[in-house]
């Protein structure tokens, strides 16, 4: 079992009015827990605004502020390399931001802060659309899944954000999920300690946008992981690291039949659904460099 910092314990408030069930506020405070006090975050708008807050209320105990979607890594880039000319190469710049200000609209600026190498963590929260605006689908939306946009279901499978990242050769990147914490804070620790860019990848449960049970948000975060829709994995030094195999895929509707997002899916979408994340999933175990 992890075992809290009390040293940083309750850098969030308590009472944040994020949605029952929030993945996002598990995240956050685990987080914040593992970076500590010595760190500056950069948030812009979307869900995870509700802890950066507005005029001269926040929810976090760190200082930071909230830019705009496009431009979280650039503002990180900044306030980095600030520090770092005053001697400050001990605090930490954290960047944490959702999918639709990271694989769509703030790509542009994370491709080239990892480009430089600039030290800085950013870690992207993924509830998979845009849910802070009307559950609008974004490029992470997983095929078959319903939004405001995409009623009928995402025509399109989804980036592959790490993918993108190990294609800048960047120093470490990884994947994580609320379902396994112990594995998540030990990413966000290695994260830290990495000198240049790192990243990594959460997945997100979203009650609200994904249409679920919020008291069932750590479950179905774990249904993901065992039928391959969401892989935990690290890439680091230009090698895959698997972090668990799994000993065979259980059917994708294991995790599907838990959500409102895919109940419009007929029974040959759902067979089309389950033979893509098979393929996906064979493909990256043929791909791995070796096993954790």
């Amino acid at each position: 079992m992890y075992k809290i910092d009390h040293r940083s314990r309750g850098l969030v408030s308590h009472g944040v009015s994020a949605c029952a069930g929030c993945g996002l506020e598990l995240i956050i405070r685990n987080v914040l827990d593992v970076v500590g006090e010595d760190t500056i975050i950069i948030i812009p708008p979307g869900c995870s605004a509700l802890f950066s807050g507005f005029g001269k209320e926040t929810a976090l105990k760190i200082p930071g502020f909230q830019g705009t979607l496009e431009n979280t890594a650039a503002c990180a880039t900044g306030i980095r390399r600030g520090l770092t000319s005053q001697g400050n190469t001990h605090t930490t710049v954290l960047a944490f931001a959702g999918d639709g200000a990271t694989v769509d609209i703030g790509i542009q600026s994370l491709s080239g802060m990892i480009e430089r190498g600039e030290k800085v963590l950013y870690i992207c929260y993924d509830n998979e659309a845009y849910m802070n605006t009307g559950i609008q689908g974004s490029s992470s939306t997983p095929l078959g899944a319903s939004t405001t946009t995409t009623p009928t279901g995402k025509s399109t499978i989804r980036k592959d954000l790490v993918g993108i990242a190990a294609a800048h050769n960047i120093p470490y990147a990884a994947t994580a999920s609320i379902a396994n914490l112990n594995d998540m804070r030990r990413k966000v620790q290695k994260a830290k300690d990495t000198d240049g860019p790192s990243l990594i990848h959460i997945h997100t449960p979203c009650p609200t946008g994904w249409n679920y049970d919020p008291a069932r948000t750590v479950e179905i975060a774990k249904a993901a992981v065992e039928t391959g829709c969401w892989i935990l994995y690290e890439f680091e030094k230009g090698r895959k690291v698997l972090n668990k195999r799994l000993k065979e895929l259980k059917p994708v509707d294991k995790y599907t039949r838990l959500q409102g997002r895919f109940r419009q899916l007929s029974e040959s979408d759902m067979a089309e659904l389950q033979d893509e994340v098979r393929r996906h999933y064979e493909s990256f175990i043929r791909n791995i460099d070796c096993q954790a």
